[in-house]
């Protein structure tokens, strides 16, 4: 699926919900609102919830659009502040799973300084941990085989793109990222199995409701495409 020409949404799936708060499984490609960077896009999330709830939700957070998964929404303005605190204070802990070219560190902590889009240098850390690595025979350039790593990636700060930069900068780019990513990997992958989704995948959220003061636990099961190449990639069937 082309990020740029998404299949028309319906509905979204909706994998948590309460007085408060709701939580989506944000498909790939999907903004999560209007941005002038995307002027040919023309479903958001925000609106598309809206819709189906039938009601105004807040934004808590942010994931990329080429980033599919867990994505948080306030039913009230108070509760999205609260919830936005947690995120600068670093009070919960976000998971989320990517496929990345070459063996991965089996552990390791990234802390790489970033430039947001206003060009201002700010701190980002993210612990990662690799889950399966394969070699499968498939050719690329000078080698006989391809190597991959199936990791987690854990960021103790939410800078733009941050997982993707520092994946680049680690130089194990995520499969199918653009820009950060590599290109002629992305190319093999187009060509050879059809794929041009970035697998990047925001898998859960956990942390403290800060209205009912409950221990909240949200999990987004990845996509089908992210499925396939999983599978493809570490169970040998290439």
């Amino acid at each position: 699926m082309d990020s740029t020409n998404l299949t028309p949404i319906t509905k979204l799936e909706i994998l948590y919900q309460d007085a408060y708060l709701v939580a989506i499984n944000k498909p790939h490609g999907l903004l999560v609102h209007k941005s002038p960077i995307a002027a040919q896009a023309t479903q958001f999330a925000l609106q598309l919830l809206r819709n189906q709830l039938q009601q105004y939700v807040y934004p808590v957070h942010r994931i990329d659009r080429k980033t599919a998964g867990v994505l948080l929404f306030a039913l009230q303005p108070e509760t999205a502040a609260a919830m936005q605190t947690l995120f600068v204070t670093q009070q919960l802990r976000k998971r989320y799973l990517a496929i990345v070219r070459g063996f991965f560190p089996a552990s390791c902590i990234v802390n790489y300084a970033l430039k947001n889009d206003r060009n201002k240098v700010q701190q980002a850390i993210t612990h990662f941990k690799t889950i399966q690595q394969a070699e499968i025979p498939v050719a690329f350039g000078k080698f006989a085989s391809s190597r991959y790593s199936l990791i987690t990636a854990y960021p103790q700060t939410g800078r733009m793109h941050q997982i993707r930069k520092h994946c680049k900068h680690l130089r194990h780019p995520i499969i199918g990222d653009r820009p950060y990513g590599c290109n002629k990997q992305n190319a093999l992958f187009k060509q050879k199995w059809q794929m041009i989704t970035t697998l990047l995948h925001a898998e859960s959220l956990h942390f403290e409701h800060p209205i009912l003061n409950k221990k909240v636990y949200i999990k987004a099961p990845v996509s089908n495409e992210f499925q396939r190449m999983q599978q493809l990639l570490f169970n040998g069937v290439v």
